[in-house]
């Protein structure tokens, strides 16, 4: 048995969770998110807590049992505390504004990068080296800093570019190291 997917999820305060014909809708104070749930897996919702259960060990129904409870798990996260990811920006000139919903970024182009965001992501420059992400849903904070990050990756010899910021970037020597 899935030691993730027996784990129950508990409902929070302020969160109001229906299942309509295998799509769960959660709503909270940081906004709704919805998930299409798979058929083979059953949710159900007893009071304050949700669980997941598979119909048997087939290797699929194993895989989907975990998945769907860490999304499910994910939601109500996201729609109670949120979601951040935070960005830096490293390199001479190089510098983040925000106009309007507007991210524009030089970036050693010739030209500006500008990034819009969407009525789900949230974005804040709180100096023009910095960007934070924010956010209901996981999947789409994430895939929208990777898009930031992936204008300008960074690079291994100066470290030029856009990490987040827990990442660590393994430098390298140049040429005139090696004898």
């Amino acid at each position: 048995m899935s030691r993730i997917g027996r784990k129950p999820i508990n409902i929070p305060a302020g969160v109001d969770v229906k299942l309509d014909a295998g799509v769960l809708t959660v709503k909270g104070p940081k906004g709704t998110l919805t998930q299409t749930i798979h058929p083979n897996m059953s949710v159900n919702i007893d009071g304050a807590v949700i669980t997941v259960t598979r119909p048997d060990d087939n290797k699929l129904n194993r895989s989907l049992h975990g998945l769907t409870r860490t999304l499910i798990a994910n939601m109500m996260v996201g729609v109670t505390e949120g979601y951040k990811k935070e960005l830096d920006v490293n390199g001479v000139g190089y510098r983040v504004q925000k106009q309007g919903k507007d991210l524009v970024m030089n970036l050693g182009y010739s030209h500006t990068v500008v990034m819009h965001d969407t009525e789900d992501i949230t974005i804040e420059v709180p100096n023009p080296n910095k960007i934070i992400i924010l956010g209901a849903d996981k999947q789409k904070v994430g895939q929208f800093a990777a898009e930031v990050r992936e204008k300008r990756p960074p690079e291994p010899y100066k470290g030029k570019g856009i990490k987040y910021v827990d990442e660590y970037i393994r430098r390298k020597e140049g040429k005139t190291g090696k004898k």
